[in-house]
C-alpha cells in the first residue's frame, strides 16, 4: 500500500477517535476539532475515495457504539456540509475571507435548520435552554442580586438569555469554523497544498458603512429598553456585541500598523490584544471607539503623513 494511502487512513482513525471521544470527557478537547481530518480527506481525495472513507468512518463508529452511535453519526452528517464548503473553497484557491464568511455561514444555517426540524417534532430547545438557565439562576440569586440588583429576577435574565441565542449561535459558528481554518489550512500547507491566508493583521479594515451601523446600535440602546417581545431589543443586544468585536479587532490591527510602521514588532498588537482578553468588559469599550475612530476619520492615513 502506497505511503499516502497509509495518510488517509491515518487521518481516518483520527477522525474515529475524535468521534469516539463524545463519549469520554476529552469531548471538551477534541470538539473544536471535530471537521479537520475530514477536511483534509475532502482536500485530498476525489469524491469516490472520500465518501469511501467517510462512510467507512461512520461505520467503525457504528460498530463499536451501537444504537447509542446514531446521535454520534448524526452530529457528524451535521458537520458535513460546512466541510464540504470549505474544502470546495480550497480547492478552488479561494481567499481566506471568502472561506471564512461561506464557511460560517453554512455552519449558521445548519444550526437553523436544527431549531427547526426541533420545531417540527416538538422539541423545543430555546425553551428548554430558558427553564435550564433560570434553574441555574435560581440557585445564584443571592450572587446575581449582589453583582446586578436591578435585574436580578432570574425570569428576566431568562429571556434576556434567549434573546441572545443568535449571537451565541453567530459567536460559536466563527469559532469553529476559524479553528478549522487555522489548524487545517496549516496542516495542509504543510502536505503540499497552497491555501490562501488572511492578510496581515496591520491590513485588516472595516468598511466606514459600519459605523453608521454602530451609531445607529448606540442611538437605538439608548432609545429602547429592553423588552422580552420587542424585535428591536433583539436586534440591539445581538448586534451591538458583535459591532463592539469588529471594532476592537479593527483596533487591534491599527496597533499592529502603528507597531509595523514604527518598528516596534509585534510586540504592541501581541501585549494589546492579551490586555483586551483578561479586561474584556472594560477594554472592549475602549477598544471598540478606537476602532470606530479609526474607521471613521482614517487615523493610519493621518499616522502614515504625519510620520
Amino acid at each position: 500500500m502506497k505511503k499516502q494511502n497509509w495518510q488517509f487512513i491515518g487521518w481516518s482513525l483520527l477522525y474515529v477517535l475524535f468521534l469516539l471521544s463524545f463519549m469520554t470527557p476529552y469531548l471538551l478537547f477534541t470538539f473544536s476539532f471535530l471537521m479537520i481530518p475530514v477536511l483534509i480527506l475532502f482536500v485530498k481525495l476525489d469524491a469516490k475515495r472520500f465518501t469511501a472513507f467517510y462512510v467507512g468512518c461512520l461505520l467503525i463508529v457504528n460498530l463499536l457504539l451501537g444504537w447509542t452511535g446514531f446521535v454520534v453519526l448524526a452530529i457528524s452528517l451535521f458537520l458535513l456540509p460546512p466541510v464540504i464548503v470549505i474544502g470546495m473553497l480550497y480547492k478552488r484557491k479561494a481567499p481566506a475571507r471568502t472561506v471564512l464568511t461561506y464557511g460560517t455561514l453554512t455552519f449558521l444555517a445548519q444550526l437553523l435548520l436544527t431549531l427547526v426540524i426541533g420545531f417540527i417534532f416538538k422539541l423545543n430547545f430555546i425553551a428548554k435552554f430558558k427553564s435550564l438557565m433560570i434553574e441555574s439562576m435560581d440557585n445564584m440569586q443571592s450572587a446575581l442580586a449582589d453583582v446586578m440588583p436591578n435585574v436580578s429576577d432570574p425570569e428576566i435574565l431568562g429571556d434576556f438569555l434567549v434573546q441572545v441565542i443568535p449571537l451565541y449561535m453567530i459567536v460559536f459558528s466563527l469559532f469553529f469554523v476559524g479553528i478549522t481554518h487555522i489548524v487545517g489550512r496549516w496542516i495542509l500547507n504543510r502536505t503540499g497544498e497552497n491555501i490562501p491566508g488572511m492578510p496581515p493583521v496591520r491590513e485588516w479594515r472595516l468598511s466606514r458603512s459600519f459605523v453608521w451601523l454602530y451609531l445607529l446600535a448606540f442611538i437605538g440602546g439608548m432609545l429602547f429598553q429592553f423588552s422580552a417581545d420587542s424585535l428591536m431589543s433583539t436586534l440591539l443586544v445581538n448586534i451591538m456585541p458583535l459591532l463592539m468585536f469588529a471594532f476592537a479587532a479593527q483596533a487591534i490591527s491599527f496597533l499592529a500598523f502603528m507597531a509595523h510602521h514604527k518598528g516596534w514588532g509585534k510586540l504592541l498588537p501581541v501585549v494589546g490584544t492579551i490586555a483586551l482578553i483578561l479586561f474584556m468588559p472594560v477594554l472592549l469599550v475602549l477598544y471598540s471607539l478606537l476602532g470606530v475612530f479609526d474607521v471613521a476619520f482614517p487615523l493610519r492615513e493621518r499616522f502614515f503623513k504625519s510620520s
